[in-house]
């Protein structure tokens, strides 16, 4: 009778490792024959690169890809990890790896991408230099996009913050010098835009102020980005080694890719590849 339990225990799992064995090629086999993808973007300039950049080399590839359009910095995280995405294009490296950790999602960066600039505008103030002791600023919520925000805020000369502080995750607390009392107001990066005329300031993110209308040229300061904020791909680890992921990043770091960024979206802050 032992011997029979054995048997069967050992017959079992005997064909588990089988069954193990063999769905790995199966799916290797069906990441190397895939050729529909979706892809997120938040609206306005990600979403545009997507559409007029991207999808035309990848659809040279012979991908057919859809795209889907978000208008927070929440949800296509979510999305990419839940797998209804194989690919997003929206954020930048300090806010996937805070996100990733914060929310337990194994999600990475594959290839970096151009980024339009944060930017302060104004409906009332022509220049930072017109700016009165009490002037409201709205800016971004999010902990890695308010930090950038005060950085912007501290280069201009506004305001100082406390020194040997790591400048990707300022916040207001990390404020030393506000000489002239200005007022800051954090809000939601997409509802950045309906806050203009409602303060004298709004501190915001590239993509939402191009949705919104507003034009980089129209900023009355613009950041100088660095490599840390520019855009990334973010794809599941799992699928960072796919032969459709390297086609994305092969579509990123074209010469074609890189003549749409030159032609129509001037004034982007780019990876050393794309200069």
């Amino acid at each position: 009778m032992k011997n029979a339990l054995l048997r069967r225990s050992v017959l079992s799992l005997s064909l588990v490792a089988l069954s193990i064995g063999m769905l790995a090629p199966l799916q290797a086999s069906a990441q190397a024959a895939k050729k529909e993808l979706t892809i997120g973007g938040t609206a306005g300039s990600n979403i545009d690169q997507l559409k007029q950049g991207i999808v035309p080399l990848m659809e040279k590839k012979g991908y057919k890809v859809k795209l889907v359009e978000f208008n927070d910095y929440v949800q296509p995280n979510l999305a990419l990890a839940q797998g209804s995405l194989d690919a997003n294009f929206f954020q930048h490296l300090v806010y996937l790896k805070k996100f990733a950790a914060d929310q337990k999602l194994d999600i990475v960066e594959l290839v970096q991408g151009p980024i339009a600039p944060l930017g302060v505008y104004s409906t009332q103030r022509k220049t930072l230099a017109e700016a009165k002791d009490g002037d409201r600023f709205t800016l971004p919520n999010d902990p890695s996009n308010l930090a950038r925000a005060l950085v912007l805020l501290e280069q201009n000369k506004l305001i100082t913050l406390k020194g040997g502080i790591d400048p990707i995750r300022a916040s207001e607390k990390d404020i030393e010098q506000n000489p002239r009392k200005f007022k800051f107001i954090p809000l939601e990066a997409a509802q950045l835009p309906r806050s203009l005329g409602d303060t004298e300031y709004a501190i915001i993110n590239g993509n939402f102020a191009i949705s919104s209308g507003l034009k980089l040229t129209e900023a009355v300061a613009l950041e100088k980005t660095p490599d840390h904020y520019l855009n990334v791909v973010a794809v599941k680890r799992a699928d960072k080694d796919a032969p459709w992921a390297k086609d994305l990043v092969e579509a990123y770091r074209s010469k074609d890719f890189q003549a749409v960024v030159d032609s129509k979206f001037r004034g982007y802050a780019k990876p050393a590849f794309l200069q």
